[in-house]
């Protein structure tokens, strides 16, 4: 691990409020998601590269997969609980830079033009103004650097669970087009993801108004679901999705 991991200069610890007392759980859950991580991965993984930074890297589901298409890695998670684990889980590599502070801490104090990708997976939404932090980020990358966002879609979807996780929002694609464009982003790609997974969301969390994952139901989407619905975005763009992608560069 990078050696100012545990304190990296210029960035104060996130505040205690700021600082989650969260264990998890739902991540780890959600770590049977295999399938559905390698898809969104396989989005990403063209467009990353060099000097990255990882906004909210939880337990580091992600990370790892980051670190293999990039020269160097800073893991931005505003968790102690959650920091802690990844400078465990990152002890051993030195291109891997562990802070403990949040998004718009990290933003503010980020050296203009200083990297190459930042990558937010289920990130933006747990962020009050998303347009502040996203044009602190266009200012932190460098001409040619890319923004990859992945969030939840469609506030019809929106549930006690989004409410309870602490989502101020769930997107449309013109929203999170608009706000990229105005932070001063050319969005490359913005699309729908994951149209079949809008069913059994709205289901479940929607109407039955359930407040946690249940792993196997996780599982068998996972196994099931997540193939079927990727092979036929492959070759339609989906009209709606429960999630968003998008790809964006600074000119």
């Amino acid at each position: 691990m990078h050696p100012d991991a545990a304190s990296p200069p210029r960035l104060a610890p996130a505040t205690p409020a700021e600082s989650l007392a969260y264990e998890g759980s739902d991540l780890e859950t959600l770590l049977v998601l295999r399938r559905y991580r390698q898809w969104v991965m396989d989005e990403m993984r063209p467009y990353l590269g060099g000097r990255a930074a990882e906004i909210g890297a939880g337990i580091g589901a992600y990370s790892a997969a980051l670190l293999e298409s990039t020269s160097t890695l800073d893991l931005i998670e505003p968790s102690s609980v959650q920091h802690q684990r990844l400078i465990e889980r990152f002890a051993q590599e030195d291109r891997v830079r562990v802070l403990n502070c949040s998004a718009e801490q990290w933003a503010e104090a980020a050296e203009p033009g200083s990297y190459d990708s930042v990558v937010m997976i289920n990130v933006l939404e747990h962020v009050a103004d998303d347009a502040a932090i996203l044009s602190q980020i266009c200012r932190a990358l460098r001409p040619g650097g890319h923004l990859l966002i992945f969030v939840p879609a469609l506030m019809i979807l929106y549930s006690a669970l989004d409410r309870l996780v602490g989502h101020h929002r769930r997107y449309n694609r013109g929203e999170l087009v608009g706000k990229s464009v105005a932070a001063g982003f050319k969005v490359e790609r913005c699309r729908y993801f994951d149209l079949l997974g809008t069913i059994p969301w709205f289901i479940v969390n929607r109407l039955a108004g359930a407040t946690d994952f249940n792993p196997a139901a996780a599982r068998l989407y996972d196994a099931i679901g997540v193939p079927v619905t990727r092979a036929f975005e492959s070759v339609i763009a989906p009209p709606f999705g429960k999630n968003l992608l998008l790809i964006a560069t600074k000119p």
